[in-house]
């Protein structure tokens, strides 16, 4: 891959797709590439001179030396035949992350829910420790202000995405997994395929780390465990003031007290954790996780605190599974519990909702007031009978609406009774929506 110089991305703007765009394009490649809309992650792109087009044409293809993709791109769009027809190679995304990893000492942390916050920690910790790694991240870290860091280290910092298999490229030297909740059984079928994957995923690691919990699945492999007050690793004595969590961190041999993280959840300090563990993997000290806890700023979309006021706070989060909406949903409650809580949802592919309806609308239920967003498809058709309004029917809240986009901002004036907390929450474009929402709990001349 090293002599391949012209590299052309088919969805471009996904999170894992522009990672690989960036380092190729550092690594002196010309990089182009193809995606729907425009977004911050391909506004960074640009700004930084890669070119990116926002409708197909074969002519794109014109002195390609190789096209990445993704399974999200169907083979039968213009440009992938084009590809084809123009005998330029393509390759998978997963696959070129694979061969890309083999040059490195390989920390992937992999898991349903908590591997982007978990790898951007484990990134800032080890950089924070003098680890110059190299990171390919699925969400915008607050503190580099982008989803790839190119290092000088032999370390690399992966998250390994279960979608499609596409983990199953990768071979590291330290394996974290977070989670193992049932998720993309459109690609598994049922749950224990996917756990079948994921026991795949271990047995190609050196070093295992599992979450406390998940002990039992991943016994035949001799794994390490994190936890909150139990593990090899884990948290204890945890206090929260405001948004803000201190803890002391126990290790085999070591402990490190009143460490402040500014990021609230429980959830967040087990995330930490797991990254402290393997950076201490990796050669880390103290002094160093001392510098690297309370200077972490959080993830782009990860509980992303936008206002907080004695009176209202607005909060949004990726969350697009029943676990990490009950995850950031007990978190609000944690934090301020009189207030009232309005939950903005848009749901993220029919074949998720169709899996996960009754949890869904089990946990959306903890909410005073939910409003729907119409279902984002992604690379999916619609499913007969699944749709935002079949979610609303099951949903126990004292308010709860669907609403188009534009009718957003005017329903939320109507449900806001301070003191409140608004969170918005979805993994498809609701993020365009959120500084919307912002302006209305900031603007000046409004008054609840």
């Amino acid at each position: 891959m090293s002599e391949t110089k012209h590299i052309y991305f088919l969805g471009i703007g996904g999170i894992g797709m522009s990672a690989l765009a960036h380092y190729f394009h550092l690594k002196g490649n010309r990089v182009s590439g193809y995606d729907r809309s425009r977004s911050v992650v391909t506004d960074q792109l640009e700004k930084e001179g890669v070119n990116v087009f926002y409708t197909m044409d074969a002519s794109h293809l014109d002195g390609q030396d190789m096209v990445v993709y993704t399974p999200a791109v169907s083979r039968e769009s213009l440009e992938f035949r084009a590809a084809m027809e123009k005998g330029v190679a393509t390759v998978k995304r997963s696959q070129v992350l694979g061969e890309i990893s083999r040059s490195y000492r390989t920390l992937a942390v992999a898991g349903t829910h908590g591997k982007t916050t978990t790898s951007t920690m484990l990134t800032h910790v080890l950089r924070s420790c003098e680890v110059d790694c190299t990171a390919f991240l699925g969400g915008i870290s607050n503190n580099l202000e982008t989803n790839f860091v190119l290092g000088t280290s032999e370390w690399m910092v992966a998250e390994a995405d279960e979608y499609d298999r596409s983990f199953l490229t990768l071979h590291p030297e330290v394996a974290v997994i977070t989670s193992l909740d049932a998720d993309h059984l459109d690609i598994y079928g049922t749950p224990e395929v996917m756990r079948e994957n994921y026991l795949q995923f271990a047995r190609q690691s050196e070093y295992l780390l599992v979450e406390e919990s998940l002990k039992a699945d991943f016994s035949d492999h001799n794994p390490k465990t994190f936890g909150l007050g139990e593990g090899t690793y884990y948290a204890e004595n945890l206090r929260f003031e405001g948004l803000t969590t201190t803890f002391d961190f126990v290790a085999p041999g070591m402990k490190i007290e009143n460490l402040t993280l500014s990021m609230p959840g429980r959830h967040n300090v087990k995330n930490m954790v797991a990254a402290i563990a393997v950076a201490i993997h990796c050669g880390a000290d103290e002094a160093g996780i001392r510098r690297a806890i309370p200077s972490f700023r959080g993830i782009y979309r990860r509980f992303d605190v936008h206002a907080h006021s004695e009176t209202i706070t607005y909060v949004d989060d990726y969350a697009h599974h029943p676990t990490e909406i009950e995850a950031v949903i007990r978190t609000a409650r944690d934090l301020f519990p009189e207030r009232k809580l309005i939950t903005v949802f848009q749901p993220h592919l029919f074949t998720r909702t169709r899996d996960f309806l009754e949890g869904f609308a089990a946990e959306l239920s903890k909410a005073d007031a939910v409003i729907l967003l119409e279902i984002y498809p992604a690379r999916e058709e619609p499913i007969a009978g699944i749709n935002s309004s079949a979610l609303l029917e099951k949903i126990e809240a004292d308010q709860k609406s669907l609403v188009a986009k534009e009718a957003l901002v005017e329903k939320l004036k109507e449900y806001i009774e301070t003191p409140a907390f608004i969170l918005s929450i979805g993994a498809g474009d609701i993020d365009r929506e959120t500084m919307k929402i912002k302006t209305l709990v900031t603007q000046s001349n409004t008054t609840y």
